[in-house]
């Protein structure tokens, strides 16, 4: 979670959880709290609270070419600081519930880590020359996911542009 937000429940029971801005005065975030508890029931918490959208039609579904078999491939070896990166990233998507573990797994892609770059830096070598350098800031975790794309059903018909979508959807119920 970046410095400037911070987690707040609006139950007791630690459900409802909502993300708001770190600066506010207390007075300020109270306000905010009681707004948000007053409306609670104009947010979509999940699907079922959305009316009118049916859930299947907005699970994501991929479709597979006939003649591919599913690959379960290996995982790749990383080191212990990559394994970190990985071990916190699967954790932050388990906790949002971007991802869940599944039993039967079919598919399979390896994890790689990749370096994040941050800003450049001057260094000096050797001879006292400035040598501009980028700094790693940490790393991002990757999937490889080529042999999935190689056997999943290319559409002809590509998406339509939001903005047409937006005008076309203007005004109705």
């Amino acid at each position: 979670m970046p410095d400037h937000l911070k987690y707040v429940f609006l139950e007791e029971n630690g459900e409802k959880l909502v993300i708001i801005s770190n600066h506010l005065s207390k007075a300020e975030e109270q306000k905010v709290i009681k707004v948000l508890k007053a409306n609670k029931e104009a947010i979509g918490w999940t699907f079922a609270y959305v009316k009118g959208i049916i859930p299947s039609y907005c699970m994501h579904k991929t479709h597979m070419e006939q003649h591919f078999k599913p690959v379960a491939q290996h995982p790749r070896h990383l080191n212990p600081s990559m394994k970190e990166v990985v071990r916190k990233e699967v954790q932050k998507l388990l906790e949002t519930g971007m991802i869940y573990p599944i039993s039967n797994r079919v598919w399979v892609s390896p994890v790689q880590v990749v370096t994040k770059k941050g800003g450049m830096t001057v260094i000096h070598n050797e001879k006292i020359e400035l040598i501009p350098t980028k700094t790693v800031t940490g790393g991002r975790m990757c999937i490889d996911y080529r042999k999935m794309n190689q056997a999943t059903r290319k559409y002809n018909c590509p998406l339509p542009f939001m903005d047409n979508m937006l005008e076309i959807l203007a005004g109705k119920a």
